[in-house]
């Protein structure tokens, strides 16, 4: 399993596990595909597989036909009526693929007679479609932060440097804190920051399961403070040898004084002293793909909605080029519910264009 997915990770399916939600686990061989349970409206359950499945280099040789099996096993087990996952590269997707397309019991092949005796094919009429939309970024922007701190300073854009400075100038202090009065200015500044942006957050209540569900190790919080006001905060995750700023939030008072980047570079400092030798800024957009997620409630609206998001970033490291994930896709296990819940989201989709552009 490739320790720096943490949305694969123990960690993230007892925090899913702690909001009620109910999740799979499986892993053998050099195959994982760790997953969470989502019910809808009408159609029932479908597993969602975030940045998995995993295979290790005897699977991606091989093919992954048994783990694919035993996920489809699982999911039918659990009554899911859709497998929803997120391939690392497009030839994993390729082979997923191919394999559900002559998937059968693998007595030979894998070695394991007894466990596959009396069954039948899983994946006669199996379908795998592109999902509506992406659950997760189809770009994110993961930094090397192996080299010395003057070095990584030294290979930013100008422009955030600068700022870095300024912000040190001025006096903006950063610190990682769990006190309750931050905890709060956190949650206040991710309700500001999606109205600003206009996009729908998660519920105040699951933002604060991160402060009594992980421990301090994994989830820190950082905030940035001028003048006795806290002017930005970030979620950051540390988990294996990557460090992963997950949530955020900003006002948009004192934006002179440039706060978010002080915050950003305190928080690869953290990281490098914790031992991570990657930072991941998560989500940009640098090519025209679809940004938009569905069970985490965030969605993007607008042309140029991550314009300003991709340039902030990317000028910690300009010449660091982003990992580009080939999307969401749907495993399809039943035809008739997945056709109902397209239909139903259609059905809504419209119904929202609708009352926005009579103003209902």
């Amino acid at each position: 399993m490739k320790e720096t997915e943490f949305l694969q990770s123990e960690e993230w399916l007892k925090f899913q596990e702690a909001t009620g939600k109910e999740t799979v686990r499986l892993s053998s061989d050099g195959f994982s595909a760790n997953g969470i349970l989502y019910m809808l409206p009408m159609v029932g359950k479908y597993l969602y597989v975030p940045r998995g499945p995993i295979a290790g280099i005897k699977y991606q040789v091989s093919g992954i036909g048994y783990g694919m099996e035993r996920l489809i096993e699982e999911s039918k087990k659990r009554r899911a009526n859709w497998i929803r996952i997120e391939p690392e590269t497009e030839e994993m997707l390729e082979e997923i693929k191919k394999e559900l397309e002559t998937l059968r019991p693998l007595r030979q092949a894998q070695g394991r007679p007894e466990e596959f005796e009396g069954r039948q094919a899983q994946g006669d009429n199996l379908s795998v479609v592109k999902a509506p939309h992406d659950m997760q970024p189809r770009e994110t922007f993961v930094m090397d932060i192996t080299p010395g701190l003057e070095t990584l300073l030294a290979q930013m854009k100008p422009k955030t440097r600068y700022n870095i400075g300024l912000a040190e100038k001025r006096g903006v202090k950063v610190f990682a804190t769990r006190e309750e009065k931050y905890k709060q200015a956190f949650l206040d500044l991710i309700t500001a920051t999606a109205n600003r942006k206009e996009i729908t957050p998660h519920p105040r209540a699951y933002y604060e399961k991160f402060f009594t569900d992980l421990p301090e190790e994994t989830c820190q919080l950082f905030v940035a403070e001028y003048d006795g006001k806290v002017l930005a905060a970030n979620l950051l995750i540390t988990y294996g040898t990557r460090a992963t700023y997950l949530h955020g939030g900003s006002g948009n008072e004192y934006r002179d004084v440039m706060a978010p980047y002080l915050l950003q570079w305190k928080q690869i400092q953290y990281a490098k002293e914790r031992g991570c030798t990657e930072y991941d800024f998560g989500g940009i957009k640098t090519v025209n793909n679809q940004q938009s997620t569905d069970n985490g409630k965030q969605k993007t609206r607008g042309k140029n909605s991550w314009e300003g998001i991709t340039r902030f970033k990317t000028g910690f490291a300009p010449g660091t080029q982003p990992t580009v994930f080939p999307g969401t896709y749907d495993i399809v296990l039943n035809q008739s519910k997945y056709a109902l819940y397209n239909r139903l989201r259609l059905f809504k989709e419209n119904f929202l264009l609708m009352k926005k552009f009579f103003k209902v």
